[in-house]
């Protein structure tokens, strides 16, 4: 997989100190173009696909890319944050669409 960038919905994160994507990668990938504002992967062969961008991303600019043999079918897997939980979306290569609900911290921690 890989991360794509929405140059359209990204807006830098500026309204805070950094950039999420930027702040939270845990590859140190992804970094913040100085003369367009929009976020950007260093090196995309070296992105182990956590996802943390995706799911880091205020504007929901980013996402991954499935491979090939698979996206080519419209297969997608999509995540959301939503409070203390990630929902994740995916539709297969037949179009079928499955929705996944998981908690990501303990209540009251």
């Amino acid at each position: 997989m890989t991360v794509v960038v929405d140059l359209k919905r990204c807006n830098g994160c500026r309204h805070m100190d950094e950039p999420q994507c930027e702040k939270l990668c845990p590859g140190d990938l992804m970094a913040l173009n100085r003369d367009t504002g929009k976020a950007y992967i260093r090196e995309p062969r070296d992105c182990w696909d956590c996802m943390v961008c995706v799911k880091a991303c205020p504007m929901r600019a980013i996402e991954t890319r499935l491979p090939y043999p698979l996206a080519l079918y419209g297969a997608s897997l999509k995540p959301r944050v939503k409070g203390d939980r990630i929902i994740w979306t995916l539709k297969d290569a037949r179009g079928n669409v499955e929705t996944f609900e998981l908690q990501t911290r303990t209540p009251g921690r």
